[in-house]
């Protein structure tokens, strides 16, 4: 078992859906756990596929939900976006971008592959300074409120496993692939150094 509590980090594209519900979660069970976003801009839908609404990072959740308030309460709440961001905003202020965090984690979980692709592509272009091993993981959960709840229980199930690992750099293949039988999603995993 880690002799510290797992440092984890729950990314996705906007820091919205998906990775607040893993943090509500994950910090609901006790882990020191922060989460992320990899765009360029936060995007939450809009009164049509092509208009999203779209917020810089800067942006605080306060301020989203008052402007789609402002926009179309009806619609927007009808649609469970304002709900998401009323929980987002009691976990942290504004979501963050990954890229700009240099916290270090043992755990890495992203939530599409294009994000699991941005994450690794970052750490490999940062400096290797403590040789620290990170486990990069991911595993895809679609981008809609039942999916994020099912896929943070999945997250939180998969840490809390982790967690109890004797040792988790040998263990750890062997247990993403018990998770990939139980959850049938596949999981891919690299390890990257600080």
């Amino acid at each position: 078992m880690p002799s510290h509590p797992l440092r984890v980090a729950v990314v996705c594209s906007s820091n919205q859906n998906r990775s607040m519900e893993a943090h509500n979660i994950l910090s609901k069970r006790g882990f020191a756990v922060r989460s992320f976003g990899t765009g360029s801009h936060v995007k939450l839908p809009g009164p049509a596929p092509d208009k999203p609404n779209v917020y810089d990072f800067k942006t605080t959740y306060e301020q989203m939900y008052n402007d789609l308030v402002r926009k179309d309460k009806e619609l927007y709440t009808q649609n469970g976006i304002l709900h998401m961001l009323d929980r987002n905003k009691r976990i942290k202020s504004k979501p963050e971008r990954f890229q700009n965090c240099k916290d270090k984690f043992d755990l890495v979980i992203t939530c599409e592959e294009r994000v699991y692709d941005q994450v690794l592509e970052d750490l490999s272009s940062r400096e290797q300074e403590t040789l620290q091993p990170v486990h990069v993981i991911n595993v895809d959960i679609q981008d809609n409120h039942e999916e994020a709840t099912l896929g943070a229980f999945l997250i939180c199930e998969l840490c809390q496993c982790i967690q109890h690992t004797d040792d988790m750099e040998n263990e750890i293949d062997e247990l993403l692939q018990e998770f990939e039988d139980k959850s049938n999603r596949p999981f891919l995993h690299t390890v990257c150094f600080y």
